[in-house]
């Protein structure tokens, strides 16, 4: 073999001269050397495109096993230098990656991206953490961009209107800015409260309400956020610990990209309209009952015009939301900035929301990607002027036949409107002119928030499978403003210029700190996830001093301020979370966390909140493998136990002093003074606590033209929070807040989103969810008496601190707590006749019953999509079945009283009243409660995208858009959605017509 070396090692040089490649050996029996030779650098470009010819902008190119890249235009347009032999790489979230290896000539590459499952494809937020879907355990929810609802919209939880199967969003009313109630799986408790943790850039939010703000998640603009994650069962949310029992949605605002600038400008301007008012009696019908029932002195009363007096105070109101944002790279660093800018008149005159926002988003990476700096600030500033909503109910009652103005000389102090006077001066237990209340009240507020954090995702260099994650983050807000009654207005009948100023200041502080080890254990087929950290969040709130000054003439007088309330609270952390993948198809995850917080004595101070769950990929077993029915198939099944602290205030743990009330005051002379006194407290108080089960199916059929996700839960909360009645003598109060109760909830949810036809110029996406809840108090004593009735909630109009709900066990949340109603032959319900149910010859208390619920047992929501071409259009629905409401407008002015009111005046009624005949109240009565199941189509909307028109202009595009389109229901009131579940002068949802334009520069 040796002798021949010599040949053979003369033939690999010769090959070698001849290819300009050889390889040494270690072989001693053979030598190639290698001799590399650079190929030729050659520009590419081309267009990529979606499987119906939309092309798709920031999909990235990158030229493989290197880092540099590319990424397409908002046309789908890219340009890469490349060497001549290389592969790109072109990826794009939802779609199928795809490889090209050039060959040396190509110089033009167009690339059609097949989308992918988003249930399999999508990245998830999840706390302290991110995950693909098709890796996830627990119930999750994520909401996209494209998904959200359309038009302009002041809040961001009304984005998610409809969309989450088990989430039930609620606007308070139709004023700008309003608050929404959010319910995740029901309600979990009765006094601590039911919304959701919200998590904005991994800062979790204060749920407080804020002076000055209808709603402080109105200070986010909606433009801003990029994707919602909903965390509803325990196994996923655990990990927030004692803020977690009625679920967490994470906010993950929009980012910086690393590609060239790009400017965007949208505007929406529209019109918001009342579509429907509360049926009271007409001018004429008001003449001919006051004729007919009353007596001379009343009829003398009656004016001799006709004032619809809900039109008087309702409006078409403008409302215009406008969006700049400029983003891209600037030497490796990633930005992103925004202003905003929303100008929304309410359908009630005088009431506007103006906010001006901004923010800033920094991304850069460093030493070689290793180092990944995430910087969000944003501020807000709103502007409010809060109409005087005493006048919707006031517009109801008003004596129609009577004019706005008079030219009574004992009414020019009242700036010359109607209104019934006692003498010379105002009936103060008459409803006051509608439109007076809403000219002589002024109340203005100005409102500031500032959000940021700084993040640092570092992964060691000597362990990069270990990350160390790093978050500071800070949330300050301030709220002040004045109320003032002019000097003539008649609510003010003593006749003076009244001012009464507020002011809140809140501070949120956070630090948080985690180490995350990721690593793939090839021999054994398994991933081992592994995040540990700690947490530290103080809460600071501060409401000052706020007396009320009233001005007549030179002299001033001061009503005492309440007592000034100053409180802090802070939360220390521990938290832990394993994820284990074996071989691809089974999956486990466990968490714990502890919780420590300053709001319960050191006894009760701590609190553990673990949590198990698993799921099995069942789709890559080989029995299912080569299916083209089933393309995925995932079991999940999870338990876990959360917490709610939000509804505890400071010191109830220990024995303070506090000021007595104004009706409490000791007399020293020819003076009052408050004194102070000790507070009810309970030295054992501690959260509330939520054990929780979950099982859940993940489907997909036709390689995913069909996904489901299919859930069933029980969750039961214990250690409830609850104002009981204690005996005399044993605290310093007859009711103490303390823990007992509990409840439960048991439900099952439904999604299904299906791409009924997806073809190169139109493509179709259906959708929808149902989901079906069941609630029922188990415990609300110590030691269970069954003559104790529940707890009264649900305040209505018509009689001194009446209630008509009521949580009592073995019952539903919500109950309504009423009278068995006694109709004639004729189905007319008979005035005062109500059923004797304990058949005890009396009609009292004992005669109520519990009947229905305002919690709807079931909720649906539909959505839709349709592209043609550079058409678009969109439309979203959402409904509950067998929710009921209270119609308090039919109890309270319903009955012949009203109108001929024993002071002497007159006021108008329900038109309910033709129909009952009632001449009194009957406020318990199971009549007025009314089934207000319903379907409302939430959004309408059409778009035409132009695409590039010119150099400057990249893309332009126009929509129409309408919301609030129209309801179904049989409810004969104003809105069968009011989440008390009582109707009682509403302020109506308008319905909006908007156009906007969008330019890409």
């Amino acid at each position: 073999m040796k002798k021949n070396l010599p040949l053979r090692l003369c033939y690999a040089l010769m090959l070698a001269s001849i290819t300009g490649s050889a390889v040494a050996s270690p072989n001693v029996n053979h030598l190639i050397i290698t001799k590399t030779t650079k190929k030729a650098d050659v520009t590419v470009s081309g267009n990529v495109t979606d499987e119906t010819g939309m092309p798709l902008p920031g999909v990235s190119i990158l030229v493989k096993g290197t880092s540099k890249g590319t990424s397409t235009d908002v046309d789908g347009n890219y340009s890469i230098v490349a060497p001549s032999d290389a592969t790109l790489v072109f990826q794009f979230i939802g779609f199928v990656s795809q490889e090209v290896t050039l060959n040396g000539k190509m110089a033009k590459v167009n690339i059609s991206l097949k989308p992918e499952s988003k249930a399999l494809t999508e990245v998830v937020v999840i706390g302290y953490g991110s995950k693909s879907k098709k890796d996830l355990t627990g119930s999750v929810a994520a909401v996209t961009e494209k998904d959200f609802l359309k038009g302009p919209i002041s809040s961001p939880e009304q984005l998610l209107t409809g969309k989450v199967a088990g989430v039930s969003i609620i606007s308070g009313s139709g004023a700008p800015g309003a608050s929404s109630q959010i319910l995740i799986r029901g309600g979990n408790s009765i006094s601590a409260g039911n919304s959701p943790l919200i998590v904005v850039d991994g800062i979790p939010l204060d749920n407080g309400t804020l002076a000055g703000s209808q709603n402080p998640m109105a200070m986010i603009d909606p433009k801003d956020i990029e994707s919602f994650s909903v965390l509803k069962d325990a196994s996923s949310a655990a990990i927030y610990g004692s803020r977690a029992s009625n679920g967490v949605i994470i906010i993950t605002t929009k980012k910086g990209t690393s590609d060239k600038m790009k400017v965007n400008f949208t505007t929406s301007n529209g019109v918001q309209q009342v579509v429907k008012t509360v049926d009271v009696l007409s001018a004429a019908q008001f003449r001919d009952f006051v004729n007919a029932s009353g007596d001379q002195t009343y009829i003398d009363k009656l004016g001799n015009t006709s004032t619809n007096w809900q039109k008087e105070i309702y409006q078409s109101a403008f409302v215009t939301d406008n969006s700049f944002n400029i983003s891209g790279g600037l030497k490796k660093l990633p930005y992103r900035l925004s202003v905003g800018y929303l100008n929304q008149n309410g359908v009630l005159k005088t009431d506007n929301m103006e906010r001006l926002n901004s923010a800033l988003s920094l991304n850069p990476k460093f030493f070689n990607n290793s180092l990944s700096v995430d910087v969000n600030a944003r501020y807000s500033n709103i502007k409010n002027r809060f109409a005087n909503t005493a006048a919707i109910g006031s517009a109801v009652r008003f004596d129609p036949t009577q004019s706005i103005y008079s030219d009574n000389a004992d009414l020019a102090k009242y700036g010359g409107y109607f209104q019934w006077l006692d003498g010379d001066k105002w009936q103060n237990q008459s409803p006051a002119n509608p439109v007076a209340l809403l000219n002589q009240n002024n109340n203005n507020s100005n409102v500031d928030q500032f959000i940021g954090n700084a993040r640092l995702d570092y992964k060691l260099p000597f362990l990069p499978e270990l990350r160390a994650n790093l978050n500071v983050g800070y949330d300050y807000s301030k709220g002040e403003g004045v109320t003032v009654f002019s000097t003539d207005a008649a609510p003010q009948y003593l006749n003076h210029f009244q001012r009464t100023p507020y002011a809140q200041e809140k501070k949120n502080k956070l630090f948080d700190f985690y180490l995350n080890y990721n690593k793939d254990f090839k021999a054994s087929k398994s991933n081992l996830d592994l995040t540990g950290g700690y947490t530290y969040q103080d809460f600071y709130n501060d409401i000052p001093n706020s007396a009320t000054y009233n001005y007549e003439g030179t002299e001033v007088t001061v009503q005492p301020a309440p007592f000034p309330t100053t409180t802090q609270n802070t939360l220390v952390s521990f938290f832990g979370r394993l994820n284990y993948t074996f071989n691809e198809k089974y999956l486990l995850q466990a968490s714990m966390r502890a919780d420590g917080s300053s709001k319960f004595s050191k006894e009760n101070r701590w609190g553990y909140f673990p949590t198990i769950s698993g799921a099995w990929k069942v789709n890559l077993e080989n029995f299912m493998k080569g299916s083209e029915t089933i393309s995925d198939f995932k079991v999940r099944a999870g338990w876990g136990v959360t917490g709610q602290q939000d509804g505890i205030q400071n010191y109830k743990y220990i024995p303070v002093y506090a000021l007595s009330t104004l009706t409490a005051q000791y007399q020293f002379g020819d003076n009052f003074y408050q004194m102070y006194r000790p507070v009810a407290y309970d030295p054992n108080l501690k959260w509330e606590q939520t054990d929780a089960i979950n099982v859940g199916l993940d489907l997909g059929f036709f390689n995913n033209r069909i996904t489901a996700t299919i859930d069933a839960y029980r969750k039961n909360t214990s250690d409830l929070l609850n104002n009981i009645p204690v005996p005399g003598g044993s605290n310093f109060s007859n009711y103490l807040l303390t823990n007992v109760g509990s409840l439960r909830n048991k439900g099952i949810e439904l999604t299904v989103n299906t791409i009924p036809v997806s073809k190169k110029d139109l493509n179709w996406n259906l959708g929808f969810n149902v989901s079906y809840n069941e609630n029922e108090v188990t415990k609300l004593t110590q030691v269970t008496d069954p003559n104790y009735p529940g707890v009264p909630t649900g305040g209505i109009t018509g009689g001194t601190g009446s209630n008509i709900q009521i949580f009592s066990i073995g019952h539903k949340s919500g109950a309504f707590y009423v009278y068995q109603q006694v109709y004639d032959a004729n189905g007319k319900p008979i005035e005062g006749a109500y059923v004797d149910r304990n058949n005890d010859g009396i009609r009292n208390e004992k005669d109520l019953y519990h009947y229905k619920s305002s919690i709807a047992p079931v909720a649906l929501g539909l959505n839709s999509s349709l592209t043609y071409k550079k058409w678009t259009a969109s439309m979203a629905f959402h409904g509950s079945v067998n929710n009921y409401m209270y119609n308090n407008i039919y109890s309270n002015i319903g009955v012949e009283k009203r109108v001929l009111d024993p002071l002497m005046y007159l006021g108008n009624a329900s038109s309910n009243m033709l129909a009952t005949g009632f001449n009194e109240t009957q406020l318990q009565s199971d009549y007025y409660v009314q089934n207000a199941s319903f379907l409302r189509m939430d959004n309408l909307n059409v778009g035409y995208h132009f695409g590039k028109l010119n150099r400057s202009i990249a893309n332009l595009s126009i929509t129409a858009n309408v919301q609030n389109v129209f309801v179904v229901t049989k409810y004969k009131g104003l809105d069968p959605e009011i989440s008390s579940g009582i109707d009682n002068n509403f302020y109506p949802r308008p319905r909006t017509f908007t156009l906007g334009v969008g330019v890409d520069f």
